[in-house]
């Protein structure tokens, strides 16, 4: 299959960003919209993405994919799964139209972010254009090859400020040959005191959720790797084993955010704080979190008025909070989803934007609303 950089839905979209230099409108760059509540409020008229599709190279020996940013993301791990391969990162789904390009431009990883990395760990090249409706092309398709590495990561979580993702390069992963889930009844402090007993050892823990179920703390913990150490590590641990097909489906639950624990009432925030795996209990009154990512990820449901002691306790840990969605009653009236930058952040984060979309073509209110 022909590079997307000759395609003509790339060239529709690079003169629609040089219409849009020229006459000062604001695009905001669209592919299923699946992720359109996260982050700031989309502005500006919507660019669509969709016509870039189809996977343009996949040599399963070499673990590397090169797909278009609108190739609907189910049809990715569909064409993976044929071959035995994996997304290993997990990015959630929210829907059956989110798209690769949005993937990317979200930067959302699943269940196994702390075991096996994140989204932009696995970017090895991408093709963007910019806001002067220049094709660029950073990094390669290859795992060795390093050049521009860092611009094709930068792209990860960049909500489309810098520019249209028109293609990405992926390092993928082989399935693995088994997979357990155990279970554990303990208390918060229990559970984040275990996963770190259990992380300094040489387990094949892949992913770990805790929560309160029916008032009790339940810790769930994922093995993956091959058959002996799966089954060593299952004997060794201990803990329930649950029933396979169950536990994969509820892994799927958790990694879509429909699992349960998410079904919230209208009036609660999705609050989503990232903080040290060895962080402890943290001080939050009145609102117990689910937890990921060995002690990482600890998700909130809390009423608005609990929005500065969520953001304190996370900075008083050493990590930040992110407002992940709004309640129902507040929707897209809320503003400062993401803990505001530091100044010599702020800068490198302005510039960068500056140095990519000049005109301010692309909407830059999407990651920080003072942009």
């Amino acid at each position: 299959m022909g590079s997307s950089i000759s395609s003509p839905a790339l060239r529709q979209i690079t003169e629609r960003i040089r219409a849009a230099a020229a006459d000062g409108t604001t695009l905001s760059i669209r592919g299923g919209g699946t992720k359109d509540f996260y982050g700031e409020p989309p502005q500006g008229e919507p660019l669509s993405t969709r016509g870039l599709t189809g996977i343009t190279s996949y040599e399963p020996s070499e673990l590397v994919v090169t797909v278009r940013a609108g190739t609907p993301l189910a049809e990715l791990e569909a064409a993976l799964a044929d071959n035995g391969q994996c997304l290993a990162f997990e990015p959630p789904r929210f829907g059956a139209g989110g798209t690769v390009g949005g993937m990317v431009a979200a930067g959302l990883s699943g269940p196994s972010r702390a075991s096996v990395g994140c989204v932009r760990d696995f970017v090895l090249g991408a093709v963007l254009v910019n806001g002067r409706g220049e094709v660029l092309t950073f990094g390669g398709q290859v795992m060795k090859n390093v050049a521009g590495y860092d611009v094709s990561r930068v792209l990860a979580g960049s909500l489309g400020v810098l520019g249209v993702i028109a293609e990405v390069s992926l390092k993928v992963l082989p399935v693995a040959p088994a997979e357990a889930t155990l279970e554990f009844a303990c208390t918060q402090a229990d559970a984040l005191r275990l996963l770190n007993e259990w992380g300094a050892r040489p387990l094949p823990l892949n992913a770990s959720f805790w929560r309160e179920r029916d008032g009790v703390g339940v810790i769930s913990v994922r093995l993956r790797g091959a058959v002996a150490a799966v089954e060593a590590a299952c004997t060794h641990l201990g803990g329930e084993r649950k029933d396979l097909e169950r536990s994969v489906s509820r892994w799927q639950l958790l990694r879509d955010q429909r699992h349960a624990w998410f079904a919230s009432p209208g009036e609660h925030d999705l609050w989503r704080l990232a903080v040290p795996q060895t962080a402890p209990v943290l001080e939050v009154a009145g609102s117990t979190p689910m937890i990921e990512w060995h002690g990482g990820q600890r998700w909130y449901l809390a009423p608005p008025d609990q929005r500065p002691q969520l953001r304190a306790a996370a900075q008083a840990a050493g990590g930040h909070a992110t407002l992940f969605r709004p309640s129902d009653a507040h929707g897209h009236r809320v503003l400062g989803r993401f803990d505001a930058l530091s100044a010599p952040v702020e800068r490198i984060h302005r510039a960068l934007m500056r140095e990519f979309d000049p005109h301010a073509v692309f909407h830059r209110g999407r990651l920080y609303p003072a942009a």
